[in-house]
């Protein structure tokens, strides 16, 4: 029973580890809420996909940092699939591990802290659709 439980352990850290791992930068959180606010069944537009309204990034620069190490990241994770002709990607077999985290967040909105909020149109709308402002 041990055992079991060890490996269970395990498991759950490295499932977590591999979450916190594949959001822990901008363009990959800003591809998976893309794919979060599209049907479960198409895919998203590279790299426009990845891009932080608030802060646009270089277009080539993005376009060659999802080529060459987000989307790698997030594909050998499963949580993305994605396509070079034409540039695009779609929800992988994994993608719930990833998206969970931003629907939590999302109604949760009203507890996190400002300095998390403000800046960010999509947790910033949420909390004035939940306190009715």
């Amino acid at each position: 029973m041990t055992g079991v439980r060890f490996e269970n352990g395990k498991r759950v850290i490295r499932g977590w580890n591999a979450v916190f791992k594949a959001l822990s930068a901008e363009p990959r959180r800003q591809l998976v809420v893309s794919l979060l606010d599209s049907p479960a069944d198409e895919s998203v537009p590279l790299p426009e996909s990845a891009v932080n309204p608030n802060v646009p990034p270089d277009p080539d620069d993005l376009r060659r940092e999802l080529f060459h190490c987000h989307l790698p990241l997030l594909a050998d994770m499963e949580f993305v699939e994605w396509h070079s002709e034409p540039f695009v990607a779609s929800r992988g077999p994994r993608f719930d591990e990833v998206a969970v985290v931003f629907d939590v967040l999302q109604a949760e909105a009203t507890d996190i802290p400002d300095s998390l909020v403000f800046g960010c149109q999509r947790l910033k709308r949420e909390r004035e659709l939940q306190s009715g402002d």
